[in-house]
């Protein structure tokens, strides 16, 4: 074999560290980016963000300079006056003392304020001031323990005994507790507030809550009566309901008004949770008849390198301390570059869906067009798990509110007239159609495919079953209302 040396020209493709941190920018959502600006700033100390605090140092320096002038000004003056401004106040080091007359000052005080209590807390709270012995405030802390998110009992009685029992035997105690015995403690418990918490049932806790009204409320027994029959109630059937009850028709339906008034979980007014607010990072606005699209302010950080330390970089010093500040003078230089970079993508890409999408601006979610990715892509000429990356976790504000740039894009579903209809605004046509269907005749998945077709969407009935699944719109046969 032969050996022998020779030149090869071939083009390879290689991730740049810049080019890496471009593309994992290039995802993030405004909150992260926030986040990794402020990693950036702390451990990097030629990049800085610009604030704006010359107004205020300006306006700060001029109100020292007035109050020197005039200080300057009174002890230069013929005859010194009775008060001289001084730095501090004497209400500044000596606070009032509050006294029996004198009402005291909170000014300082401390933020007391309580959160929001959950109910097992809440619950707890209003069985300490029960007088119960130890045995039955055991008991009761079991029961409440025991309660899920709606606020029913998620326990059999057997079980609670059983827990109850262990833990006396742990402490030592000798005493037996039986099951009517918890049956009592759970019967003061599910009048605690909120009343009916501690059921075991739905119907049972509807029961409680109607036990609370006079018996001159109008519909009281009628309201005890259905809810014995309660599985034809829930199925729905009224020919059986009345035939049970025995009651009229408009017996049934006042009893149904005032079950109505009741909570049916009365635990799930306890389950705080916390608002998740997304922060556009596009604006859409309507300007002279034409749409805008502009980057949100507030989310673009603005950034610079720090002119005090790069002024201290020599050319053709090969310290440590140079070596240090050039290095992260290139870093902060393609940071800035990668956060311009994303913003101008984000920028082409919104301003492209607007275009595709200006019907949905104008006339709401039945107007939106059919969009895919690749449209998006071939035209701001990135590919497209670029614009995949750059529609991932952004938020557009528009006129008709806010919307994550995935939103726009639906699959297409072919109409009577060789045209085409997005998956989005078919899903609002059937929002539309059940708002304004008889409650009495709910309008089944076929009746709607025949609608469609009327409108000219070709659309199969199993799809218009998978559209109204993701609206969480129930079936027919459970929109279906008695009276």
């Amino acid at each position: 074999m032969k050996l022998s040396v020779g030149l090869k020209v071939a083009n390879t493709l290689s991730l740049t560290p810049q080019l890496q941190q471009a593309i994992r920018l290039l995802q993030l959502s405004s909150l992260e980016l926030e986040q990794e600006i402020q990693i950036q700033l702390d451990s990097n100390p030629l990049l800085e963000k610009i604030e704006d605090i010359n107004n205020t140092e300006t306006s700060a320096s001029s109100e020292q300079e007035t109050e020197a002038k005039d200080l300057t000004n009174e002890l230069n003056a013929d005859h010194l006056p009775d008060d001289l401004p001084v730095d501090t106040d004497w209400d500044d080091v000596y606070t009032h003392q509050p006294t029996a007359l004198a009402t005291p000052e909170y000014e300082e005080r401390e933020d007391n304020r309580q959160g929001h209590l959950g109910l097992k807390e809440h619950l707890l709270e209003q069985v300490n001031l029960l007088h119960f012995s130890q045995v039955d405030q055991l008991i009761a802390y079991c029961i409440i323990d025991a309660l899920d998110e709606k606020g029913f009992l998620d326990a059999d009685i057997a079980e609670i005994t059983a827990s109850v029992q262990h833990l006396l035997q742990e402490a030592d105690y000798q005493d037996e507790v039986e099951e009517p015995e918890v049956l009592v403690v759970l019967k003061h418990i599910q009048r605690l507030d909120p009343v009916g918490v501690g059921s075991r049932n739905l119907a049972e806790c509807l029961q409680i809550q109607l036990h609370q009204f006079s018996d001159l409320t109008p519909a009281h027994q009628d309201a005890l009566v259905l809810l014995n029959h309660y599985e034809f109630l829930v199925a729905n059937d009224l020919n059986k309901l009345l035939k049970q009850s025995g009651l009229s028709m408009q017996q049934v339906k006042n009893a149904i008004e005032l079950l109505k008034t009741l909570k049916p979980y009365p635990g799930m007014e306890f389950n705080t949770q916390e608002s998740d607010y997304q922060i556009p990072d596009v604006v859409v606005l309507k300007k002279n008849e034409s749409w805008q699209v502009q980057l949100n302010p507030d989310v673009m950080p603005k950034l610079r390198i720090n002119s005090f330390y790069s002024n201290m970089i020599r050319r053709a010093d090969q310290s440590e301390d140079n070596l240090y500040l050039r290095t992260h003078l290139l870093e902060a230089k393609n940071f800035i570059k990668s956060i311009d970079e994303r913003h101008k993508t984000l920028l082409k890409v919104a301003t492209c869906i607007v275009e595709h999408q200006k019907a949905f601006l104008e006339r709401g979610p039945e107007a939106m067009k059919p969009l895919v990715l690749r449209d998006v892509a071939e035209e701001v000429e990135l590919h497209e798990s670029t614009v995949s990356r750059v529609t991932t976790n952004k938020y557009m504000l528009t006129p008709r509110g806010l919307f994550e740039l995935k939103y726009f894009f639906s699959s297409h579903v072919g109409t009577t007239s060789g045209g085409e209809a997005s998956s989005t605004a078919i899903r609002a046509m059937i929002k539309k159609l059940i708002a304004a269907e008889n409650p009495r005749k709910p309008l089944s998945d076929n009746a709607l495919a025949n609608l469609l077709k009327e409108e000219g969407i070709d659309v199969a009935r199993r799809t218009v079953a998978k559209y109204r699944e993701s609206l969480h719109i129930p079936s027919s046969s459970e929109r279906k209302v008695l009276i």
